[in-house]
Protein backbone atom coordinates (compact mmCIF):
# COMPACT_ATOMS: atom_id res chain seq x y z
CA UNK A 1 0.00 0.00 0.00
CA UNK A 2 1.21 3.80 -1.02
CA UNK A 3 2.02 5.81 2.11
CA UNK A 4 -0.16 8.58 0.58
CA UNK A 5 -3.33 6.88 0.65
CA UNK A 6 -3.00 6.29 4.89
CA UNK A 7 -4.10 9.64 5.17
CA UNK A 8 -7.81 9.54 3.16
CA UNK A 9 -8.06 6.40 5.02
CA UNK A 10 -7.59 7.41 8.10
CA UNK A 11 -9.99 10.52 8.12
CA UNK A 12 -12.91 8.24 7.11
CA UNK A 13 -15.28 8.42 9.94
CA UNK A 14 -14.79 4.61 10.20
CA UNK A 15 -11.20 4.76 11.15
CA UNK A 16 -10.60 8.49 12.61
CA UNK A 17 -11.21 7.89 16.14
CA UNK A 18 -9.61 4.27 16.88
CA UNK A 19 -6.57 4.13 18.41
CA UNK A 20 -3.03 4.69 15.96
CA UNK A 21 -1.64 1.76 17.53
CA UNK A 22 -4.53 -0.41 16.16
CA UNK A 23 -5.19 1.40 12.82
CA UNK A 24 -1.20 0.67 12.24
CA UNK A 25 -1.92 -2.85 12.98
CA UNK A 26 -4.98 -3.08 10.89
CA UNK A 27 -3.25 -1.21 7.81
CA UNK A 28 -0.27 -3.58 7.38
CA UNK A 29 -2.62 -6.41 6.61
CA UNK A 30 -4.05 -4.98 3.97
CA UNK A 31 -2.87 -4.55 0.52
CA UNK A 32 -3.72 -2.41 -2.65
CA UNK A 33 -4.62 -3.53 -5.70
CA UNK A 34 -5.38 -1.73 -9.20
CA UNK A 35 -8.38 -2.82 -11.49
CA UNK A 36 -9.31 -2.21 -14.63
CA UNK A 37 -13.25 -0.94 -15.58
CA UNK A 38 -15.63 -3.16 -15.72
CA UNK A 39 -13.92 -5.84 -13.66
CA UNK A 40 -16.35 -7.71 -10.66
CA UNK A 41 -14.88 -6.92 -7.57
CA UNK A 42 -17.24 -8.99 -5.49
CA UNK A 43 -20.43 -11.31 -6.36
CA UNK A 44 -23.70 -11.53 -3.92
CA UNK A 45 -23.80 -14.52 -2.37
CA UNK A 46 -19.80 -14.65 -1.67
CA UNK A 47 -18.36 -14.87 1.52
CA UNK A 48 -17.45 -11.30 3.04
CA UNK A 49 -13.74 -11.96 3.06
CA UNK A 50 -12.29 -8.21 2.41
CA UNK A 51 -13.59 -4.82 3.56
CA UNK A 52 -13.17 -2.53 0.41
CA UNK A 53 -11.90 1.00 0.47
CA UNK A 54 -12.23 3.10 -2.90
CA UNK A 55 -9.18 5.57 -3.06
CA UNK A 56 -9.34 6.05 -6.84
CA UNK A 57 -12.01 5.69 -9.67
CA UNK A 58 -15.67 4.34 -9.28
CA UNK A 59 -17.23 1.50 -7.56
CA UNK A 60 -20.67 0.53 -8.20
CA UNK A 61 -22.90 -1.52 -5.80
CA UNK A 62 -25.40 -3.65 -7.82
CA UNK A 63 -27.98 -6.50 -7.23
CA UNK A 64 -29.61 -9.31 -9.60
CA UNK A 65 -32.22 -11.41 -9.40
CA UNK A 66 -34.03 -13.33 -12.50
CA UNK A 67 -32.10 -11.83 -15.19
CA UNK A 68 -32.95 -8.27 -13.87
CA UNK A 69 -30.39 -5.82 -12.45
CA UNK A 70 -30.88 -2.80 -10.22
CA UNK A 71 -27.82 -0.36 -8.86
CA UNK A 72 -27.85 0.17 -5.00
CA UNK A 73 -25.23 2.86 -4.83
CA UNK A 74 -22.03 4.45 -6.76
CA UNK A 75 -18.83 5.06 -4.37
CA UNK A 76 -16.19 7.54 -4.91
CA UNK A 77 -13.21 7.67 -3.21
CA UNK A 78 -12.50 7.45 -0.39
CA UNK A 79 -15.69 5.15 0.40
CA UNK A 80 -15.47 1.63 1.87
CA UNK A 81 -18.17 -1.16 1.01
CA UNK A 82 -19.52 -4.01 2.24
CA UNK A 83 -18.95 -3.31 6.19
CA UNK A 84 -22.72 -5.30 7.33
CA UNK A 85 -21.02 -8.14 5.65
CA UNK A 86 -17.57 -8.07 6.92
CA UNK A 87 -18.64 -7.55 10.66
CA UNK A 88 -21.44 -10.45 10.32
CA UNK A 89 -19.11 -12.80 8.65
CA UNK A 90 -21.82 -13.22 6.39
CA UNK A 91 -22.08 -13.52 2.52
CA UNK A 92 -22.65 -10.45 0.65
CA UNK A 93 -26.09 -9.30 -0.50
CA UNK A 94 -24.60 -6.95 -3.50
CA UNK A 95 -22.13 -7.38 -6.12
CA UNK A 96 -19.86 -4.82 -7.18
CA UNK A 97 -18.19 -3.35 -10.67
CA UNK A 98 -15.64 -1.28 -11.57
CA UNK A 99 -16.86 1.26 -13.50
CA UNK A 100 -13.26 3.05 -14.46
CA UNK A 101 -9.43 2.13 -13.15
CA UNK A 102 -9.45 1.82 -9.87
CA UNK A 103 -7.28 1.11 -6.93
CA UNK A 104 -8.67 -0.36 -3.96
CA UNK A 105 -7.48 -1.11 -0.53
CA UNK A 106 -8.22 -4.59 1.12
CA UNK A 107 -8.60 -4.77 4.75
CA UNK A 108 -9.41 -8.74 5.40
CA UNK A 109 -12.48 -9.03 7.33
CA UNK A 110 -11.27 -11.28 10.41
CA UNK A 111 -8.65 -8.15 11.11
CA UNK A 112 -11.34 -6.26 11.04
CA UNK A 113 -13.30 -8.29 13.62
CA UNK A 114 -10.77 -8.84 16.31
CA UNK A 115 -10.00 -5.16 15.88
CA UNK A 116 -13.73 -4.50 16.70
CA UNK A 117 -13.48 -6.20 19.96
CA UNK A 118 -10.08 -4.66 20.53
CA UNK A 119 -10.84 -1.00 20.05
CA UNK A 120 -13.89 0.71 21.70
CA UNK A 121 -13.77 3.53 19.85
CA UNK A 122 -13.35 1.95 16.55
CA UNK A 123 -16.69 -0.26 17.42
CA UNK A 124 -18.47 3.02 18.34
CA UNK A 125 -17.39 4.11 14.84
CA UNK A 126 -18.43 0.66 13.18
CA UNK A 127 -21.58 1.27 14.84
CA UNK A 128 -22.91 4.65 13.80
CA UNK A 129 -21.35 4.09 9.94
CA UNK A 130 -23.92 0.40 10.06
CA UNK A 131 -26.77 2.57 11.78
CA UNK A 132 -26.02 5.35 9.05
CA UNK A 133 -26.16 3.35 6.14
CA UNK A 134 -29.61 1.28 7.74
CA UNK A 135 -31.45 4.65 7.98
CA UNK A 136 -29.96 5.81 4.65
CA UNK A 137 -31.54 2.05 3.14
CA UNK A 138 -34.64 3.17 4.98
CA UNK A 139 -35.18 6.26 3.19
CA UNK A 140 -34.87 5.01 0.32
CA UNK A 141 -36.89 2.08 0.60
CA UNK A 142 -39.85 4.55 1.85
CA UNK A 143 -39.45 6.81 -1.43
CA UNK A 144 -39.64 3.54 -3.68
CA UNK A 145 -42.68 2.77 -2.45
CA UNK A 146 -45.07 5.91 -1.34
CA UNK A 147 -43.96 7.86 -4.42
CA UNK A 148 -45.11 7.55 -8.39
CA UNK A 149 -41.33 7.50 -10.37
CA UNK A 150 -41.91 11.79 -11.06
CA UNK A 151 -42.57 12.57 -7.47
CA UNK A 152 -39.34 10.23 -7.27
CA UNK A 153 -37.48 11.58 -9.77
CA UNK A 154 -38.36 15.30 -8.39
CA UNK A 155 -37.24 14.49 -4.78
CA UNK A 156 -33.69 13.28 -6.04
CA UNK A 157 -33.12 16.39 -7.87
CA UNK A 158 -34.33 18.83 -5.56
CA UNK A 159 -32.25 16.89 -2.70
CA UNK A 160 -29.60 17.28 -5.25
CA UNK A 161 -29.73 20.82 -5.38
CA UNK A 162 -29.64 21.43 -1.73
CA UNK A 163 -26.20 19.22 -1.43
CA UNK A 164 -25.02 21.63 -4.46
CA UNK A 165 -26.16 24.73 -2.82
CA UNK A 166 -27.03 26.00 -6.48
CA UNK A 167 -30.12 25.78 -8.24
CA UNK A 168 -28.48 24.41 -11.18
CA UNK A 169 -25.50 21.62 -11.29
CA UNK A 170 -24.54 18.35 -13.01
CA UNK A 171 -25.70 14.86 -12.56
CA UNK A 172 -23.18 13.49 -10.39
CA UNK A 173 -23.84 9.83 -12.62
CA UNK A 174 -25.04 8.67 -16.31
CA UNK A 175 -28.62 8.34 -16.58
CA UNK A 176 -28.97 4.63 -16.85
CA UNK A 177 -27.74 4.60 -13.02
CA UNK A 178 -30.49 7.05 -11.77
CA UNK A 179 -32.64 5.39 -13.49
CA UNK A 180 -31.80 2.02 -12.20
CA UNK A 181 -31.39 3.24 -8.68
CA UNK A 182 -35.00 4.82 -8.41
CA UNK A 183 -36.69 1.96 -9.98
CA UNK A 184 -37.14 2.87 -13.17
CA UNK A 185 -35.91 2.02 -16.72
CA UNK A 186 -33.62 4.66 -18.84
CA UNK A 187 -36.63 5.06 -21.25
CA UNK A 188 -39.28 6.13 -18.36
CA UNK A 189 -36.42 8.28 -16.71
CA UNK A 190 -36.31 9.91 -19.95
CA UNK A 191 -39.68 10.72 -20.25
CA UNK A 192 -40.37 11.66 -16.66
CA UNK A 193 -37.61 14.11 -16.86
CA UNK A 194 -38.94 15.53 -20.29
CA UNK A 195 -42.47 15.74 -18.56
CA UNK A 196 -40.77 18.16 -15.58
CA UNK A 197 -40.44 20.59 -17.02
CA UNK A 198 -44.05 22.03 -16.55
CA UNK A 199 -43.07 21.65 -12.97
CA UNK A 200 -40.29 23.63 -12.56
CA UNK A 201 -37.12 21.21 -13.35
CA UNK A 202 -35.17 21.92 -16.77
CA UNK A 203 -32.71 18.77 -17.54
CA UNK A 204 -30.39 19.19 -20.40
CA UNK A 205 -27.55 16.59 -20.90
CA UNK A 206 -26.10 16.20 -17.49
CA UNK A 207 -27.25 19.84 -16.21
CA UNK A 208 -30.54 20.19 -14.19
CA UNK A 209 -32.02 23.62 -13.49
CA UNK A 210 -34.79 24.70 -11.35
CA UNK A 211 -36.59 27.24 -13.01
CA UNK A 212 -39.55 27.47 -10.44
CA UNK A 213 -38.60 25.92 -7.30
CA UNK A 214 -42.23 26.11 -5.49
CA UNK A 215 -44.06 23.94 -8.44
CA UNK A 216 -40.83 21.17 -7.92
CA UNK A 217 -41.73 21.40 -4.41
CA UNK A 218 -45.03 21.02 -4.76
CA UNK A 219 -44.71 17.90 -6.73
CA UNK A 220 -42.01 16.18 -4.42
CA UNK A 221 -43.44 17.30 -1.25
CA UNK A 222 -40.50 16.85 1.05
CA UNK A 223 -40.65 15.17 3.87
CA UNK A 224 -37.85 15.21 7.04
CA UNK A 225 -38.69 11.45 7.56
CA UNK A 226 -37.93 10.54 4.05
CA UNK A 227 -35.41 13.29 2.34
CA UNK A 228 -33.55 14.25 5.47
CA UNK A 229 -31.39 16.09 6.35
CA UNK A 230 -29.41 13.33 8.38
CA UNK A 231 -25.95 12.55 9.62
CA UNK A 232 -26.12 9.41 7.78
CA UNK A 233 -22.66 7.58 7.72
CA UNK A 234 -19.96 8.68 5.42
CA UNK A 235 -18.36 7.00 3.03
CA UNK A 236 -19.75 3.55 3.25
CA UNK A 237 -23.73 4.12 2.73
CA UNK A 238 -25.05 2.71 -0.69
CA UNK A 239 -26.61 5.83 -2.24
CA UNK A 240 -25.19 7.81 -5.00
CA UNK A 241 -22.78 10.63 -4.91
CA UNK A 242 -23.08 14.28 -5.00
CA UNK A 243 -23.62 16.74 -7.37
CA UNK A 244 -21.23 19.55 -8.70
CA UNK A 245 -22.45 23.02 -9.12
CA UNK A 246 -19.66 23.75 -12.34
Amino acid sequence: MRAQDLPGIRHLPLFRDMRQAHFEALMQGCYAQNFPAGLELVRQGDPADFLHIVVEGLVELYADWGGRECTMGILRPVGTFILAACIRDAPYLMSARTLERSRIILVPASDLRATFRQDPEFAVSVINDLAGNFRTMVRHAKTLKLRNSRERIAAWLLQQAEVAGASSYQLPIEKRFLASYLGMTPENLSRALKSLEADGLRVEGARVTITDRAKVEALAQPDLLIDGPDPEAEGGAAALPGPSPE
